[in-house]
């Protein structure tokens, strides 16, 4: 019986936004949102050149900038090139982003209905297609793997994470892209009622894959993807990921998540539960990574994991990420919590799976929820850190019995 992928984790993160480069920065800009003048929009340019991209949307061209990062910090691309150096069947790519080429569908339905279809301009029209996005980068890296495209509203970025975990899981690929990216212009600003410096305009990108995988070609893992759970109410998803009142060490909320005070709730739509009650202990750390970048609809999950890892990474190295915040501002909630509480992931199973992974306390744990309670959607998932299990000589690891291969 062929071993199976084992735990999923993030080997590679990457970004496109203005005034934020690094999972550490994003926390920082979230921890202490900069006033002032707003930063110049990310130059796409510069990441991946103006060649092959003068038809492609911004969505599209911002995309394929955090994943090109995401996998050159994966290792699976080399610093000087674009092709991946594994094959390419092994690689998926799951894209999510609901407003992303809103502008060119819309312009395009316009401009049939006020001419003819004979006016439009075969470079833009591709453009109007709903998978656009997971296209082009699965197109520009060779990437051949599933590709999947979620326009998923509130919940589209945690659900395209889960996706990619559950495509590693079940031994399609090896590995996947996720991005989640989200643009402004008019017709976005005038479909959401919102100027354009209340909007996003940047991309995110995590490379999931299989631990066995990633241990087998020495790549070392930022992060280790936990429990996701997919509910109708706030409450009832964080109950679901961490049951018995277990209090996370930090905890990235919904966009604009407002609460009143503890057990008073913070009305309709807010984001707390049918019930009123605040779901996660006052003291634990809260973020709310829209502060800093503008509302990120389709987007936010991916940047939300991407958060996470930067907290990760302090909280493993024992440094606060913002004063009062990290494992220590966590309270005595937490010290009670259950040891392990939410540890387990829902990613690990399969054939010849490992042994089940070593329990993490739960305030070593970062909780992220997307969603709204009014439209009966709340998506929650876990991160936990992952020990560095690199040789320094690793073996090949061979195909699972799933996947495609050449």
């Amino acid at each position: 019986m062929t071993q199976g992928p084992g735990e999923v984790v993030v080997t590679g993160v990457g970004l496109a936004l203005p005034g934020a480069d690094t999972p550490d920065a994003l926390l920082r800009r979230t921890a202490c949102p900069v006033t002032g003048p707003a930063a110049e929009p990310f130059d796409t340019a510069a990441r991946i050149g103006r060649r092959g991209h003068r038809y492609k949307d911004r969505a599209t061209r911002l995309a394929l900038c955090a994943a090109l990062d995401a996998l050159r910090d994966a290792r699976l691309i080399p610093s000087d090139g674009e092709e991946v150096t594994v094959p390419g069947d092994t690689v998926g790519v799951v894209a999510s982003s609901n407003l992303g080429n809103l502008d060119t569908a819309c312009l395009t339905a316009a401009a049939i209905a006020e001419r003819s279809a004979v006016d439009l301009s075969p470079m833009s029209l591709p453009n109007a297609s709903s998978n656009v996005i997971a296209s082009w980068v699965a197109i520009r890296h060779g990437l051949r793997g599933p590709n999947l495209m979620l326009c998923n509203g509130a919940t589209s970025g945690l659900d395209a994470v889960h996706w990619g975990a559950t495509l590693v899981a079940a031994g399609r690929v090896r590995r996947a892209v996720v991005i989640g990216v989200e643009t402004h212009n008019a017709v976005v600003e005038d479909l959401l009622g919102r100027s354009a410096d209340e909007l996003l305009d940047g991309a995110a990108a995590l490379v999931v894959e299989g631990a066995r995988w990633a241990e087998g070609r020495g790549a070392r893992a930022a992060a280790t993807l936990g429990r996701y759970e997919r509910r109708a109410g706030l409450s009832g998803c964080v109950e679901a990921l961490l049951p018995g009142g277990a209090a996370p060490g930090v905890w990235f909320t919904p966009e604009r998540y407002a609460e009143g005070p503890a057990g008073a709730g913070a009305g309709v739509g807010t984001g707390t539960g049918t019930d009123g009650a605040v779901p996660v202990p006052e003291a634990v750390p809260r973020y709310d990574v829209t502060s800093a970048v503008g509302r990120a609809s389709g987007a936010l999950g991916v940047l939300q994991c991407v958060a996470a890892i930067g907290w990760l990474a302090r909280a493993e190295a024992g440094t606060d990420a913002a004063p009062g915040a990290g494992p220590q501002a966590a309270g005595p909630q937490a010290a009670g919590s259950q040891a392990g509480a939410g540890s387990g992931t829902a990613f690990d199973a399969g054939p010849g799976a490992a042994p089940g992974p070593v329990p993490v306390p739960a305030s070593r744990q970062a909780l992220i929820t997307s969603g709204d309670d009014t439209a009966d959607a709340v998506a929650g998932l876990l991160l936990r850190p992952t020990p560095d299990r690199c040789h320094p000589h690793p073996p090949r690891a061979p195909l699972i019995s799933m996947e495609c291969s050449r």
